[in-house]
């Protein structure tokens, strides 16, 4: 129904009252008369009783039924019909050539407007009955239409206290009524084993805390909290000052120099958070660009502020710094560069020392792999493999003298001869053994071992492991019988191998790896085996093969990974420029975040007896750290950083590429972009 002009006001409100609404009754009524109509010709009188009458009244007069059905009116709009009537002759539109003051006249004037309705489906007028108006008001108050009814009639009540003597039905129970469904029971192992699955999850409760606001000051009372002495109003906002007119005075504007120095600062540092600026009236004075700012700083002050005084404490600022040691009191460690090795012509990308510490190796873009002597930076062979070496790495045992070189898909194993006799020939030895050779198969099928013929031979590579993907890192372990290949590749499994040399036996100890695998390395004491991907490094039990740690790194890309000699610490470079220092006793997270460097972090290492560690990055430099490993666990290693090393030069926005201590001596090697080693003693 339309609206509640005329439905609320007594009878002797007269036409004056109701007229004042007619447009909100009666706007409703047009529609309603509309559809009544439609629905009594679609189900053929069966409608109800009060739409009924509407329309026969309506109709008493002349028999005009508009047949068109339900067709919008709009259609007619530039014909001069509205419709066909049940002859199927057309209803022409009545002549209105009314105009507004026609209209306003006769609003004053006719009693009957207020109750006088347009009929859209014939264009006529009509004006409402006595009954038809109490209709509608009845329609309009939320009553029945029909004055008859009676909605307040008397129930009957079927079921009482009364014990009666026969049942009000008779009809037998369901068998489903004491029978379980066997279609819920369905319906709920399926819900259940989706549960279980992880396929449906329930729902979660929201918290509606966070999205609560209530004034910290609301609850207080000035006059009874004024007298406890602990009490700490809410601030106050300051005066606004001069500076702050619009028309300040020539003394508080600024200058040129002023201005520049005001926009150099901070903002915690500047004397004002705005400009002064003069205007010639309040008028042109903008609006303040950092208004929400400036109520989100005060909202932040009020919640930041205090509810009650504390007691200040005079504490020197120089107990606040930790007392750390003089670097003249940890030596030594290295602080001058004292040979500077050149020959090769490309990146050198790796660098490894003997075990010994007589000899070193060095891996370069130039397809050459060096070896030195570290006293006299004397080159004393030169081994040309074909290729970009990625990776070198001595034989950590001393009873052989063997280097592992990593280029493209290939893993060479050379025996450069450098040590005495019995040495050379157990070198040989362990190369030449094929008894324990057994055949591989599945996965590790891919890696062919095949022996050194002829040029090859000469030069002193002994053996050759074929991978299936280029290789970036070889790793071996302790003992110098296992040897770790990392071949980083998002699309396969196959990252990491282990490789056997005495019995020539390669297996892929992972059926999956979780993430891009970057670096490898063994645990130096007990079986262990550290895999360093992009985000977390993850530590491997070898016997019992399971993980048993996860390292998360807090750094975007991991590049390189040191183990501690004792095992309990662990250094990971990353390209964002952070070195993290993690103790595995302590927790997965790291115990030391470094950001010394300003370029990414390519290469770290730890000294095998003396407390130091280094990291190379980019920006050309080494820096050299002093880390003490407590054996009391409940004292925190003591990180000291005591020098920074320059010399090698960046080319193509390389710096220094590797970096590996001395094993006996506090010396430290790099290599770089520029093709050249520099030893620091």
């Amino acid at each position: 129904g339309g609206g509640g002009g005329g439905g609320g006001r007594g009878e002797e409100g007269g036409e004056e009252d109701l007229s004042d609404s007619e447009d909100s009754v009666f706007s409703g009524l047009e529609d309603s008369g509309s559809d009544s109509e439609e629905e009594e010709e679609e189900e053929g009188g069966g409608g109800g009783g009060g739409r009924e009458e509407f329309c026969e009244v309506l109709c008493a007069v002349q028999d005009i039924r508009n047949t068109v059905g339900n067709v919008p009116m709009e259609w007619y709009r530039d014909f001069p019909h509205l419709g066909y009537d049940l002859d199927g002759r057309k209803i022409y539109k009545p002549i209105r050539s009314q105009d507004e003051l026609d209209h306003f006249l006769d609003k004053m004037e006719n009693p009957d407007y207020w109750r006088t309705v347009h009929d859209k489906q014939t264009g006529s007028d009509i004006t409402l009955s006595e009954e038809q108006v109490a209709l509608v008001r009845r329609l309009q108050s939320g009553r029945f239409g029909d004055v008859d009814f009676n909605e307040y009639q008397p129930t009957v009540e079927y079921f009482s206290r009364d014990v009666m003597l026969h049942p009000v039905t008779n009809r037998p129970a369901d068998k489903r009524s004491f029978i379980p469904s066997l279609i819920e029971k369905e319906k709920v192992s399926k819900l259940v084993h989706a549960i279980k699955m992880g396929w449906i999850k329930p729902r979660r409760v929201e918290d509606d805390s966070r999205g609560r606001y209530y004034d910290l000051w609301a609850s207080e009372d000035s006059s009874i909290l004024a007298r406890h002495k602990m009490h700490l109003p809410a601030p106050k906002i300051p005066l606004p000052g001069h500076q702050e007119s619009y028309n300040p005075p020539p003394e508080f504007l600024f200058n040129e120099e002023e201005r520049a120095l005001w926009e150099q600062q901070d903002a915690a540092d500047r004397k004002l958070p705005f400009v002064p600026r003069k205007f010639s009236s309040l008028r042109s004075v903008p609006a303040f660009p950092r208004f929400v700012h400036e109520r989100f700083e005060r909202c932040l002050d009020l919640y930041l502020c205090p509810r009650q005084r504390k007691m200040r404490v005079n504490v020197d600022p120089e107990d606040l710094i930790p007392k750390l040691p003089k670097p003249r009191d940890l030596q030594p460690f290295p602080t001058t560069q004292s040979l500077v090795y050149r020959g090769h012509s490309g990146l050198i990308r790796s660098i490894s020392v003997s075990p010994t510490g007589q000899w070193l190796a060095s891996g370069s873009d130039d397809g050459s792999v060096r070896f030195w002597e570290v006293c006299s930076s004397r080159c004393l062979k030169t081994v040309q493999v074909g290729g970009a070496v990625r990776s070198v790495t001595w034989n950590p045992n001393t009873a052989v003298c063997l280097l592992a070189v990593a280029l493209d898909s290939r893993v060479l194993l050379l025996s450069p001869s450098l040590a005495d006799r019995q040495v050379v020939s157990a070198s040989e030895l362990l190369l030449s053994d094929k008894e324990g050779a057994e055949p591989v198969q599945g996965a590790e099928s891919l890696v062919t071992w095949s022996e050194a013929e002829g040029e090859e031979l000469n030069e002193g590579i002994r053996l050759k492991i074929q991978h299936p993907k280029a290789v970036h890192q070889v790793a071996w372990h302790a003992k110098g019988d296992y040897l770790a290949s990392v071949m980083p590749d998002h699309s396969s499994h196959l990252q990491v191998l282990i490789h056997q040399v005495s019995r020539r036996r390669s297996q892929n100890p992972f059926r999956r790896n979780k993430g891009l695998v970057q670096r490898v390395s063994f645990h130096p004491l007990r079986p262990y085996f550290f895999v360093a991907t992009q985000r977390s490094v993850r530590i491997y039990n070898l016997l019992k093969q399971e993980m048993t740690k996860k390292l998360q790194a807090n750094a975007k890309w991991i590049s390189s990974m040191a183990v501690h000699p004792g095992g309990d610490h662990v250094i990971c470079g990353s390209y964002d420029c952070r070195l993290s220092w993690f103790d595995l006793d302590l927790s997965t997270k790291p115990y030391r975040m470094l950001r010394h460097h300003k370029k990414a972090v390519r290469g770290v290492a730890y000294h095998r007896f003396y407390p130091l560690f280094a990291s190379a990055s980019d920006d050309g430099s080494v820096i050299v750290c002093h880390g003490t490993v407590y054996n009391d666990l409940l004292q925190n290693p003591l990180i000291v950083p005591v020098k920074v090393l320059r010399g090698h030069a960046v080319s193509q926005d390389l710096g220094v590429l590797d970096v590996t201590f001395h094993p006996s001596q506090p010396w430290v090697f790099s290599s770089g972009a520029d093709a050249t080693i520099r030893l620091y003693t």
